[in-house]
């Protein structure tokens, strides 16, 4: 019978200190309509990164408690103390999604279905050995379908096909991806293949230009290349796109990428404009893989936008029928447009080894790290 578990918790101190530590919790029995899981997946996402880790400064990172349950404590800078006040001083669990096995079930005829099933679920806490959580928050996973398979069908692919059903929505008919060698990226590139979607992508490597281009993406940037302003404009001009999504968030980027657009949008019109092209163009930051502050030349003309996006928020306009219909196609395609590949699966206790979180804090793209809660080393 299960009675405790393991947990990762993430704590911020009023005092200027993270506090990361695996902790031993109690796993009640189940109610009538809940199920417990073993977690035996869970991605490390950047959203989960921006909760596990805070502003702290990881290189004052500092490693104690046992190997069973260690803990790591880590400064945070004063000036960055007020933009998390929320959650000072509160032992916060960490992840957003996960898949497992289901080892109990409550009385309800639902739960019961759901008992030695794989699912897949979202919810939070998934950094931990035993997730309690209702039926309905969770997803069984087709037959001959891992955990592993399954531990990113939420957050990535719903936000791959949510800038999809966006960019539709408002308008436009070809999207711009920064950071496009991430696992999203790649999804995002093999669904607008699938649909025939014009994708500019941008990447910051010649390594992750071959990445995308094996996969077959047509236009493919690299940022760091000498002639990339001028093969973003053309890139631009040949497939039309206004939209963009940019997971870099801080820097010039997003004020290229709307140049540009004003650039091939004003060498297709055939009457002067001294306000520039009247024809809107939007960039979405859903990603701050740059804490900076994004830079907006004043070339982008007098039609643009630059916005916050967050795939809740999409999800909560969208309404449940449609979010439905958007994670029934993920789940039938998570070994296809929906796989996820990792750079290395680590039990809680490595997520906690210095030199472990100091590889994942850099947020590289093209690196996805998996914590096993089940692995025990």
């Amino acid at each position: 019978m299960i009675t405790t578990g393991r947990e990762l918790r993430s704590l911020l101190k009023s005092t200027g200190e993270l506090e990361l530590s695996l902790v031993s919790v109690p796993v009640a029995d189940p109610g009538p309509d809940e199920i417990v899981v073993e977690v035996q997946a869970a991605p490390l996402n950047p959203s989960d990164l921006g909760l596990l880790l805070g502003p702290a400064d990881l290189r004052t990172a500092k490693a104690s408690g046992t190997p069973e349950l260690p803990v790591v404590t880590a400064s945070v800078p004063g000036a960055m103390l007020a933009s998390v006040g929320p959650r000072l001083d509160q032992s916060m669990p960490v992840g957003n999604e996960g898949a497992g096995r289901v080892v109990n079930a409550g009385s309800s005829p639902a739960a019961q279905a759901l008992l030695g099933k794989t699912v897949t679920m979202l919810g939070g806490g998934m950094y931990t050995q035993f997730r309690t959580l209702r039926t309905g928050s969770v997803i069984a996973l087709p037959e001959g379908t891992t955990a592993r398979d399954g531990a990113s069908a939420f957050v990535n692919p719903l936000t791959a096909l949510s800038m999809v059903e966006t960019m539709r929505k408002e308008g436009h008919t070809a999207l711009v991806h920064t950071a496009a060698a991430s696992n999203l990226g790649q999804m995002l590139n093999k669904l607008c293949i699938a649909e025939r979607i014009p994708l500019v992508n941008i990447v910051r490597s010649a390594e992750q230009s071959k990445l995308l281009a094996d996969l077959g993406a047509k236009y493919v940037l690299d940022s760091t290349s000498a002639t990339f302003s001028t093969d973003l404009v053309a890139a631009l001009t040949e497939t039309g796109a206004t939209l963009a999504f940019d997971a870099i968030g801080g820097g010039k980027l997003a004020g290229q990428i709307l140049a540009a657009m004003e650039i091939a949008l004003v060498g297709k019109m055939t009457r002067y404009s001294r306000y520039g092209s009247p024809t809107h163009k939007q960039v979405y930051i859903y990603g701050a893989l740059d804490l900076g502050p994004t830079e907006i030349p004043r070339s982008v003309g007098l039609a643009w936008g630059v916005s916050g996006y967050l795939l809740t928020y999409f999800l909560e306009k969208a309404g449940q029928a449609e979010a439905q219909r958007l994670q029934a196609r993920v789940v039938s395609e998570l070994k296809t447009t929906f796989a996820s590949h990792y750079t290395q699966e680590i039990s809680l206790s490595e997520a906690l080894s210095l030199d472990v979180m100091r590889k994942y804090a850099r947020r590289a793209t093209g690196e996805k790290y998996l914590i096993n809660p089940s692995l025990r080393r």
